[in-house]
Order: C-alpha cells, then structure tokens, then sequence
C-alpha cells in the first residue's frame, strides 16, 4: 500500500492507494519542515488515528509538501516519515510544484503554474522538468499574492487606520485583533504563516469592496510582474493556479491575466483530482 499527500502548511491530504486502486483520504494538518520540526511533524500525523493505524502497512510514500526545496528540509521530512512508517522503503519526496504541476499540465504540456494558498510560488513545467526563476525565501520575505499576503495587508491596513471604517468594524467584529494576541501568534505560536492565512476567509467574505478589489488588484498585479513575467515565454503558454486564494479570487485573477495578456488556465482548489489519475495510471 502506498500514500501519495500533498500537503500545505494549513493542511494535508493523504490519498491511500492499494496498488493502482485508489482506497479513499485522510487529512492533517499541514506538515511544513520549514517552519516544524520532527517532533511536531510526527506529533502531526499520529494525531489522526486511521492513518495512525495504517502506520506498518504503508510501502511506498509520495510527498507533496510546502517546504520541501531543499536538502536539510526533505532530510527533516524523511525522518519523521520514517518514525511513523516503519515499514515503508520507498520515499519520494518533493516540493509542492510538482503535485501542482501533475495535476494541471494535462498531458505534460507545457505551462506556468502558480500555487496560491497559504503560501504562494510559480514555476515553469517544459514538458519535462520544472523551472524555478524565483528561489522562494518563504513567508517572511515572499508568499506574496497568498493568505499570509492577504492577511498581512489586512493587518496593516487596520493598524495603519487606512482601511474604511465600514470595513474595520467588521474586521474587528470577525477577530481578535488586540496587538499582544497577534504578536503571541506571531512568534509564541507555531505555523505564523497559517496565522496569517487565518484573515483570508474575510478578505473573501467582502471581495466586492473596493477597498479589497485594489489590494487584491495590487497584490496579483504585483505577483504577475515578479513571478510569472519572470519566464520569457510567459506570453505563449497557458498560467494554471492551484491554491485555495487563486480558486477563490480566480474572476479577479483572470481580469489581471486579461489585462497583461496572458493566456488563463485551469484552477484547482486541491491538486487531488489529478494525483489520483496520475497515481492511478502509474
């Protein structure tokens, strides 16, 4: 048996295969070894008590996940898969481009494509392999266009009293927005990036505000300037999405792609659907 997840830093979806049969999902929360570190990871997975249960029956194991670029991060994640899955001799572990990319690039054809969730990144798939023309430095520096933006903005705009008032009464009316209960999260608190991400269900509740149709505007114009411009061919091929921020803010995002001339794609909430398909045939 095998499980092929992918895995944000919110949460994780394990697809249970038996062979090419696909057996069904289980979920976690998200398992980042950026931000985590072994111990939590595991405390993470052994929290679900299925999956926990399936612990020596799994083989093979396919990772997804948020995080996963580089070598000490992938070292972090195998060690912890290795204390849940005692059994398992076969890990493949990669960052979440490639679940975003197998579900998307139909038929491996060539195409951009962009993750934006809690976290956000672009690459460029050739049919072949995929290119990175930005090196993401992670939530602190980057995720721009993603809920950690988002939730970012939304802060500063209340603290900064640029936000309208109509806004910020509701913004206030939706959260604990008290200065020691943010910075508790911040650095008390693990997952700051999912903290962040928290205030994007508000963003989404109220999109037809002006006030957020300019700071999504601002944020997607600002992602296709330095992100998907950033591949010569940007033009001729088609930009997917993959995320729940691009899934729920794809009008706007279309619009902005309109206007830049580039050619829109699909968008997928979760790349399930095509990982299955993909694990299902392989």
């Amino acid at each position: 048996m095998k499980f092929v997840v992918d895995s944000g830093s919110t949460k994780a979806d394990w697809l249970l295969f038996n062979n090419k049969q696909y057996l069904g999902v289980y979920n976690t929360l998200g398992l980042n070894p950026e931000v985590l570190n072994t111990d939590v990871l595991v405390e993470r997975m052994l929290c679900n008590e299925e999956l926990a249960n399936l612990r020596t029956s799994i083989k093979e194991i396919y990772f997804y996940g948020s995080g996963c670029s580089t070598v000490h991060s992938k070292k972090v994640m195998r060690d912890a898969l290795e204390k849940v899955f005692e059994n398992a001799d076969f890990f493949e572990i990669l960052e979440d481009t490639y679940a975003a990319v197998y579900a998307t690039c139909h038929d491996l054809q060539p195409g951009i494509v962009c993750i934006n969730g809690t976290g956000s990144n672009c690459s460029f798939f050739n049919g072949n392999q995929v290119e990175q023309a930005v090196n993401s430095l992670g939530y602190l520096a980057m995720d721009d266009c993603s809920g950690v933006d988002f939730g970012r903005r939304l802060i500063r705009a209340h603290y900064f009293s640029t936000m309208p008032l109509d806004l910020k009464q509701k913004f206030e009316a939706a959260y604990n927005l008290n200065a020691d209960f943010i910075k508790k999260n911040f650095y008390k608190e693990p997952n700051p990036n999912a903290y962040l991400a928290s205030f994007l269900p508000f963003l989404i509740a109220n999109k037809d505000h002006d006030f957020l149709q300019d700071m999504i505007a601002d944020s997607f114009q600002f992602f296709v300037d330095h992100y998907i411009k950033q591949y010569p061919n940007h033009a001729n091929v088609p930009v997917h999405f993959i995320g729940s921020t691009a899934f729920l803010l794809q009008d706007e995002f279309k619009s902005i792609l309109n206007k830049n001339n580039l050619i829109a794609g699909v968008f997928y909430q979760k790349p399930l659907e095509g990982l299955i398909e993909l694990h299902q045939k392989s």
